[in-house]
């Protein structure tokens, strides 16, 4: 598929982001962010498939980058003025600003690449992909390097400092890879589903899993330290470039800001329970940049907890119009890919009217995977709480559906409720 620049006009909202950014131009969660060191510019990556490179002096798109066939699950920022992204379609591309085609394309991965991670010396890109492999490209061509060894959908990647590569998968299994070819990799597994990873100085690894729960890992695969900061799924992790602040979002929505040296919760950012699914922090790390469910980039004070440079009025809660059914609030972390409007099948994931009695991947002019496709399912209250029981990976293997279980039978029960009444075709 040709990569096509469109010039940023009117249609993208800005604000003012010399002060703070409120970026718009996505149609779709914006599933990534990654800032470069200047701060200058930021490039982010979402669930509608685009790549948009900003100007974070300006506020303005610069350049809106239409490669991918699916949604763009990561972004990285590359020497020499470059930029990666990597989606639901197993490509990895390489971008130079201002460029309106990828100056190259890697490929080789069979399902989604949801995790790009940089080396410490620039030399590699490494990937994690829910084909079950980490994959170590030489940025200066060559064959990539394959490391397998997770069972399942491998969700992150993270390089330590000495040039260590972690992964960390489904499989709730953490996997350090030394440098060394002859040194065997470290195997660390804990009771849940891992998520996402992020590295702090001194070596230090952090890794979150689907209950909620962060860990912090020595470079020797020892845990050192764990809190449980929400319910739901971990969803992004960022540290500060001084070392002194991580950020954490969950799927079911709110970010918290934690001391890195302890773990502890040094204040929480109010995002109106919208999901959050990246995070960056501005060189410096008096500001966070988020991007979630509402397709908006926002910026937030660090030491304050506040929200910068709101020049647009909010969008209004997509929850307000089930205010008076109990049952609403499981249903929040599914409004981010999925309407209930029979009309419109224009988000990630397909309209869910009518769900009940509807055989899998049977909602005309939405595209599914191929393996989608080929599932012998017909969605009931039955199979779609075994589907949040187990998690899509394991239920529908192969899907592009981002992970999320459900653990509590109440909370299951809830959103079956939720949707016999809310997206029955009566």
């Amino acid at each position: 598929m040709l990569a096509i620049r469109i010039v940023a006009t009117a249609f993208f909202l800005f604000g003012a982001t010399a002060h703070g950014a409120e970026l718009r131009g996505h149609g779709g969660p914006v599933r990534a962010i990654a800032i470069t060191a200047d701060g200058q510019t930021a490039i982010t990556g979402s669930f509608d498939a685009k790549a948009i490179i900003w100007s974070l002096e300006t506020g303005e798109a610069r350049d809106v980058l239409l490669f991918h066939d699916d949604q763009v699950d990561a972004v990285a920022l590359l020497p020499d003025n470059r930029f990666a992204s990597a989606g639901a379609d197993g490509r990895i591309a390489l971008w130079e600003d201002g460029n309106s085609t990828p100056v190259s394309v890697l490929e080789g991965h069979k399902a989604p690449v949801v995790s790009l991670a940089l080396s410490p010396d620039g030399s590699s890109l490494a990937s994690a992909s829910w084909d079950g492999t980490v994959r170590l490209w030489p940025l200066d061509g060559g064959a990539p390097h394959i490391l397998e060894g997770h069972q399942g959908n491998v969700n992150a990647v993270a390089f330590l400092s000495g040039g260590t590569l972690a992964s960390a998968g489904h499989d709730a299994t953490v996997i350090l890879w030394p440098s060394e070819g002859d040194t065997a990799p470290v195997r660390v597994t804990v009771p849940t589903p891992l998520t996402v990873l992020a590295a702090l100085a001194g070596d230090r690894l952090l890794a979150g899993s689907v209950d909620g729960t962060l860990r912090a890992l020595d470079h020797t695969g020892a845990i050192r330290g764990e809190v449980a900061v929400f319910r739901g799924p971990l969803t992004a992790l960022a540290v500060t470039d001084d070392g002194k602040y991580i950020a954490v979002a969950a799927v079911t929505g709110g970010i918290a800001l934690l001391d890195a040296e302890n773990l502890k919760t040094v204040h929480s950012f109010d995002t109106a329970n919208i999901p959050v699914w990246s995070l960056a922090f501005r060189p410096g790390g008096g500001t966070l940049m988020t991007g979630g469910a509402d397709r908006i980039v926002r910026e937030w004070d660090v030491e304050t907890g506040r929200r910068l440079g709101s020049t647009v009025a909010d969008e209004a809660d997509p929850m307000s119009d089930y205010a008076g059914n109990p049952d609403a609030q499981v249903y929040r972390a599914c409004i981010a890919c999925h309407t209930l409007d029979p009309d419109n099948v224009n988000r990630a994931g397909p309209t869910l009217h009518g769900i009940f009695g509807r055989r899998i991947a049977s909602v005309p002019g939405y595209r599914y995977s191929e393996a989608f496709r080929k599932m012998d399912i017909v969605w009931t209250p039955e199979t779609v709480a075994k589907l949040f029981e187990l998690g899509p990976a394991t239920y529908t293997p192969g899907t592009k559906m981002p992970e999320q279980i459900i653990g509590d039978p109440e909370d299951r029960a809830a959103l079956i409720r939720f949707l016999q009444a809310e997206a029955s075709e009566n």
